[in-house]
């Protein structure tokens, strides 16, 4: 049931972010994903926090669960009604096919790979970097934590500065530079027996995996009709590679070892810098472009 609602949750959080793009013009995912880390960082610590003062796990959980529904029935009010419904019935046969053929649009297609790439390389972090830190470079298991808070506050800071490097550059040199950030950063802690090294690597991992998701998001928010679908179908891509990924390289990681089994997750990784054209440009360095040849301010939607 928790993973139901978080799963569905986050979906169509997503499809009301792209939403709020479309309208305003800006790129908000990653802000919005930042938030995400941000949460995950204050989790981490707590968590730390609770073990160092064997503070009973239930009641952490409990205090958790109210600190979530506050937050919650404070913001659910700001959400319109109806996010994310079609509002109108297609006008025209082509538009119903238009809808009927997500799954076969080559470029959506690649930004799911980019999206399935990154996800795989945040849920790997998520669900063995502790253990890969202790049991792959003998680090006890306190730092092995830390080492993990460090992933995420990198995946913080990586998310809250997306926007800025996003409008300076586009969308495609961003997924790219964040791919070579994210590959260079497991190479060093697959292959560096140094564990100071492969402990700072980890920052470039999270790096690289900051903004994969919530970008390629964006991109598929604008690859054509159907918003809401095209957002979904990406997001739903990515909620596989959380659900297959960890549990398939826990299989592997117990037959050849965890480091050994994140060579997968650099080969997903380094792919993603190939398919990172399908991403394009940001709506806003289009307008921008457009504002520049037409010496007049673009048009918002």
């Amino acid at each position: 049931m928790f993973g139901t609602g978080i799963g569905s949750g986050e979906v169509a959080i997503n499809v009301d972010g792209a939403d709020v793009e479309r309208i305003t013009g800006t790129a908000v995912l990653p802000t919005l994903h930042g938030c995400f880390s941000l949460g995950t960082v204050i989790g981490g610590l707590a968590g730390m926090a609770a073990t160092a003062a064997s503070f009973p796990a239930h009641w952490h959980l409990a205090a958790v669960a109210l600190v979530a529904t506050a937050l919650f029935t404070y913001a659910i009010g700001a959400v319109p009604a109806r996010t994310g419904i079609r509002t109108a019935p297609p006008a025209s046969d082509t538009a119903q096919r238009s809808r009927s053929q997500v799954w076969r649009d080559r470029r959506l297609l690649l930004i799911g790979a980019i999206v399935l790439a990154m996800a795989l390389a945040e849920g790997a972090a998520n669900d063995w970097l502790p253990l890969l830190m202790v049991d792959g470079h003998g680090l006890d298991a306190a730092a092995g934590s830390l080492v993990y808070v460090g992933f995420a506050a990198a995946m913080t800071l990586g998310r809250f500065s997306g926007t800025f490097f996003l409008n300076r550059y586009g969308r495609a040199t961003v997924v790219r530079a964040s791919a070579i950030s994210g590959a260079i950063g497991l190479s060093l802690v697959i292959f560096s027996d140094n564990v100071v090294v492969a402990a700072a690597a980890v920052l470039f991992w999270g790096l690289g995996a900051s903004l994969g998701f919530p970008v390629a998001l964006s991109a598929a928010g604008d690859s054509g009709p159907d918003q809401t679908a095209r957002v979904s179908l990406v997001a739903t891509i990515g909620y596989i590679a959380f659900l297959v990924g960890p549990p398939a390289l826990g299989f592997l990681g117990d037959h050849y070892g965890l480091r050994s089994a994140m060579v997968v997750v650099l080969a997903f990784v380094a792919m993603a810098v190939f398919v990172a054209p399908a991403a394009g440009a940001s709506s806003v360095a289009r307008a921008r472009r457009r504002s520049g040849r037409s010496g007049k301010p673009a048009q918002r939607a």
